[in-house]
């Protein structure tokens, strides 16, 4: 039995099906998502999703359906399933579905009168294509398929409308068709491996409706286009269909798919769905390697791709990956600072810790490597880019004062990883002296000073020797209150934020920490009774009159929930290598109690990855990002440990 496999009596039952939802990637920057039965829920859902470089480089929806008719010995049965305006579903092709497994491929088994088939879809993992193979499993007189592709062609964040500008025109090509809708886009291929009639006829579809559009406050309706009908019959039992942006010889498709079959690691265990899910975080395009925040709307961000790194390479025992997405980063630098989101012209660099993430992933690369001898020859200059600009002051009003903290923001703008701005007002303020920037802000001098001392820099060396030795006993009198037990969130000249929310546990976390063993455990009592659920800690305590439980609505609705009591599974990280720090041995069964808790997890919402989010109340149902990289990368981080831990002594 497969591990992720689901029955007729889950398929056929609709509320259930489109709950849950199914990813796959491409290394080349292409996906494929939709819920388990195939019933698109979201615009961003779609068959053949690929970035558009010669528009924004977003991705965009070139298909977002494959309407399938079967025509059995001349009996035709309807296989689509759609939600058009006034929630009316139709048809019900799921009521033909007998079962779905995802190993090694995500796959559909049928039942169409007296006769069974399988579907299965198939990403190609280094080029922008997906095949789709078709068994027949019961012997027939004759069997054809007929497939109406159904065309957005817009940006994955917005919906598109009938209009007069599209190009209905098509080439055809050997066993297929060809489309391009508007200029600068690819063109859409569609080929068998088997010859194809084609009729050309084209029609609007009206009025698709995207249920979780609407919950969210969006548009939610929008037409597709459908250019023409793909007849193809079916010889020895199976027929492929690949879509891709360019042509291919179609005699190479099935081979094609059995080559990339074999480059699909099985997902037959919770840790082989983490290790698949980690993977589909990772694109490499025009040259550069990058992580992907979260599918389906996110793109690459600068703080996510340094928060996760180490746990979507080096967890994997991937070093030279790791590597390779670092220096790409690298190319981006600018005073100081790396892109929070965007690339090249488009980038923002309002992130006041991704810098100094990105030094707390080079400690962790460098020690997995075995490296911190060396470390400094190649990667000394970017350190001390990052070190000397906080020191002089950069953008967004960050600074070192005189005491040695860091200081960063201003009045509109969030720069931390709290980041919800509502009407040009961040939603958390947290404008001053952040608790974790100024604990990732020591461990970076610290580590930077550990790895100069092996290069002789006597001239950094004499530079930030004098600020790491007094800056323990300024973080401890400016941001820990002994009545109170734990550090406050942020301080703004008197002002002292206590909120109890996780950022001290990023604290405790870090090799080079500015507080106490018996701090440290005070830190990770707090989070245990007020932050911890079993999905993640709370970005708020539920004692705190600001708290919101349930993450929902229109943005503005969610953004005010989104580090206001929301859980986030990321911060798991810091919280299991803060117990290990401080428990060692002690702390193996609450992690192992962490970690295999999110084994019922690959079962829902996004079909064997790990979500965004969930509400801060129980039951902690998922939401936001079906797939989100740093959520991945801690359970594999927690995983390591796991596996380490044999070699801790108590």
């Amino acid at each position: 039995m497969s591990y992720i496999e689901f029955d007729k009596e889950h398929l056929v039952n609709i509320n259930y099906s489109k709950g849950r939802e199914i990813l796959r990637c491409s290394q080349a920057g292409a996906y494929a998502s939709t819920t388990l039965i195939g019933l698109n829920t979201r615009k961003y859902h779609g068959l053949f999703v690929t970035p558009q470089d010669k528009i924004d480089g977003e991705h965009h929806v070139l298909v977002s359906y494959l309407n399938e008719s079967i025509i059995i010995d001349n009996m035709e049965f309807h296989l689509g399933v759609h939600q058009y305006k006034g929630s009316t579903i139709a048809p019900k092709g799921n009521k033909y579905l007998q079962k779905f497994n995802s190993d090694v491929v995500p796959t559909y088994y049928y039942r169409v009168g007296k006769f069974n088939f399988s579907k299965a879809f198939l990403m190609c993992k280094d080029e922008e294509r997906l095949i789709l193979k078709y068994s027949i499993l019961d012997n027939y007189k004759s069997i054809q398929i007929l497939f109406e592709p159904l065309l957005a062609y817009r940006n994955a964040h917005q919906l598109t409308y009938q209009n007069p500008f599209v190009n209905t025109d098509y080439k055809p090509i050997k066993n297929g068709v060809e489309y391009c809708l508007y200029d600068n886009y690819t063109s859409v291929v569609f080929q068998s491996n088997q010859a194809v009639e084609y009729l050309h006829s084209p029609v609007w579809y009206k009025n698709f409706e995207y249920e979780e559009e609407l919950k969210r406050g969006y548009s939610g309706h929008e037409d597709l286009l459908n250019l023409g009908k793909i007849c193809a019959k079916v010889d020895n039992n199976e027929i492929y269909l690949s879509i891709g942006i360019k042509p291919l010889d179609p005699d190479r498709i099935k081979e094609i798919f059995e080559e990339e079959l074999k480059k699909n690691s099985k997902r037959s265990s919770f840790v082989n769905c983490l290790q698949n899910a980690a993977e589909q975080f990772i694109v490499k395009r025009n040259g550069k390697t990058k992580i992907i925040a979260g599918y389906p709307w996110f793109g690459r961000w600068g703080r996510d791709t340094f928060i996760a790194l180490s746990g979507l390479t080096l967890a994997l025992n991937k070093p030279e990956l790791c590597k390779e997405i670092m220096d790409d980063m690298l190319s981006e630098i600018h005073n100081g600072l790396f892109p929070n989101i965007g690339e090249r012209g488009s980038a923002a660099y309002n992130s006041v810790d991704a810098p100094l993430w990105f030094i707390r992933a080079l400690q962790k690369y460098s020690i997995f490597t075995k490296s911190q001898k060396k470390i400094w020859s190649e990667y000394g200059d970017a350190v001390k880019k990052i070190l000397y600009a906080f020191r002089a002051g950069s953008m967004f009003n960050i600074k070192m004062l005189d005491n040695g903290l860091i200081f960063a923001g201003d009045d509109a703008h969030a720069l931390t990883w709290m980041d919800a701005v509502i009407k040009g007002v961040p939603v958390t303020p947290r404008t001053g002296c952040q608790v974790e920037i100024n604990g990732l802000w020591y461990n970076a001098v610290k580590f930077a000073l550990e790895v100069a001392i092996y290069e002789k820099d006597e001239d950094f060396i004499k530079d930030w020797e004098d600020i790491a030795v007094k800056f323990p006993a300024v973080f401890k009198e400016t941001f820990w209150d002994k009545e109170k037990g734990y550090l406050a969130d942020f301080v703004n000249g008197d002002n002292k934020n206590f909120q109890v929310r996780p950022n001290m546990v990023i604290v405790s976390s870090l090799p080079y920490c500015p507080v106490s063993e018996k701090i440290r455990q005070l830190i990770l009592k707090k989070t245990h009774e007020e932050l911890l659920t079993p999905k993640g800690l709370r970005t708020l305590s539920p004692n705190d009159p600001d708290y919101k439980g349930k993450y929902f609505g229109n943005q503005e609705e969610r953004d005010a929930a989104y580090h206001q009591g929301t859980v986030w599974p990321w911060l798991l990280e810091p919280f299991a290598e803060s117990l290990i720090a401080v428990y060692k041995k002690e702390a193996i069964p609450i992690l192992e109690k962490i970690f295999y808790n999110f084994d019922a997890c690959m079962f829902d919402y996004g079909i064997s990855t790990i979500e965004e989010i969930t509400d801060g109340d129980p039951p902690y149902l998922s939401n936001g990002c079906i797939s989100q990289a740093w959520s991945v990368a801690a359970l594999l981080t927690i995983k390591t440990i796991l596996d380490e831990s044999k070699y801790i002594n108590n």
